[in-house]
């Protein structure tokens, strides 16, 4: 097992935050808080143009690069790190990822080549308004008129949900939870961009009333689908989180170092000391676990049911916790609007509920080993 890098991994990462530095700085950022359209489509492009990172893990024959989920998972380490606003985690991991996992060659044909090439963005649409995001806890109805389908009822806190051009639907039928392909421009869609308190991360909610639908899987086919879309996305999410959190503390060691109290940096003090060198190797801690929950996803190993749930609760906590270590050491300016401390504490608790929160996934793993 390697968890060293490879140079052209290493270089990925180099070339992305380089990219992310230029073109989707804090004042981009910024600008993308109150935008309806939810991200910046330019910036979209040219992500795909210049680094085609849309594709970088679907397979070469639907349009992308062919790459593992580790290259996923670097991408979203540098994403995390700027807060970059962008359909990819609900695109290219989400959906891609449910998409994959159904395993039907003529519904990846369809979709995913236009996610590889940033022209379609795919969104999940799973948890209703419990916020529950277990395929079991689906209400959302689905009724048979022959072949066709048509879905009543609603979902909450889809992934980009707002300006998706096909959303995949979770809903109960008659016999069981199965997924749905929709349309955007379906007849009895609505969709409602969600009040949020992270302004960098897309919601919203879908009402459906006698949509039209198209089935694309059911039964234990759909239940292991979902299953495998939610581990992914968990280590995914956790990644994302883990740039995230070395940002802070960049943030948190930099302000430390110009900061002066009584004459002296505030970071020659022992308690700032201590705060930053606690976040470090909970950091370094957050590190090794993802990279191992990314090695485990590229691989398919035995270990990915667990790790999945481990590193979502340990991550998005670490994270949480020196997003406000961060503001701390920063004292008063940390909990200003113009200062960017707040943005990333935002993002850290909104990534906690997002796929359900700490408690469900710790849950989640003590019940996948048995206790």
């Amino acid at each position: 097992m390697e968890f060293a890098l490879a140079e052209e991994q290493v270089a990925l990462q180099n070339e992305l935050r380089r990219f992310l530095a230029k073109y989707a700085d804090e004042t981009a950022v910024r600008a993308q808080l109150e935008d309806p359209s939810g991200y910046d489509r330019e910036l979209w492009k040219r992500m795909g143009a210049e680094l085609m990172i849309q594709g970088i893990a679907i397979p070469e024959e639907y349009g992308g690069s062919g790459f593992t989920f580790v290259e996923i998972g670097l991408v979203l380490e540098e994403f995390g790190r700027a807060l970059t606003v962008s359909p990819f985690f609900g695109s290219c991991v989400m959906a891609a990822g449910l998409i994959g996992a159904i395993g039907d060659d003529g519904v990846k044909a369809e979709l995913l080549p236009g996610i590889a090439n940033g022209d379609s963005v795919v969104s999940v649409a799973l948890a209703e308004d419990s916020g529950s995001w277990l395929l079991d806890d689906v209400t959302l109805a689905a009724t048979a008129a022959g072949p066709d389908w048509t879905l009543d009822g609603h979902k909450a806190y889809v992934v980009d949900g707002a300006y998706a051009d096909m959303l995949i639907v979770a809903a109960r039928t008659t016999e069981g939870p199965a997924l749905f392909l929709v349309a955007s421009d379906a007849a009895g869609l609505a969709r409602t961009p969600m009040p949020t308190m992270d302004l960098t991360r897309k919601l919203a909610r879908i009402e459906l009333s006698s949509t039209p639908a198209r089935l694309i899987a059911t039964g234990s086919t759909a239940a292991a689908a979902v299953t495998a879309m939610a581990d992914l996305s968990a280590i995914g999410l956790a990644a994302e989180c883990l740039g995230g959190n070395a940002k802070v503390l960049d943030m948190s060691v930099e302000y430390a170092k110009v900061r002066e109290q009584f004459g002296r940096a505030i970071g020659s003090f022992q308690a700032i000391k201590h705060k930053c060198a606690a976040m470090l190797v909970e950091l370094e801690s957050s590190r090794s676990a993802v990279y191992y929950a990314l090695w485990a996803a590229a691989t398919g190993h035995e270990d990915l049911p667990l790790v999945a749930p481990l590193v979502k609760a340990h991550c998005v906590d670490t994270y949480l916790a020196a997003a406000g270590e961060n503001i701390q050491i920063h004292g008063g300016i940390g909990f200003t609007w113009e200062d960017p401390a707040h943005l990333y504490l935002k993002r850290a608790k909104s990534s906690q509920t997002l796929l359900g929160d700490s408690d469900l996934h710790r849950q989640l793993l003590a019940d996948r080993i048995g206790i």
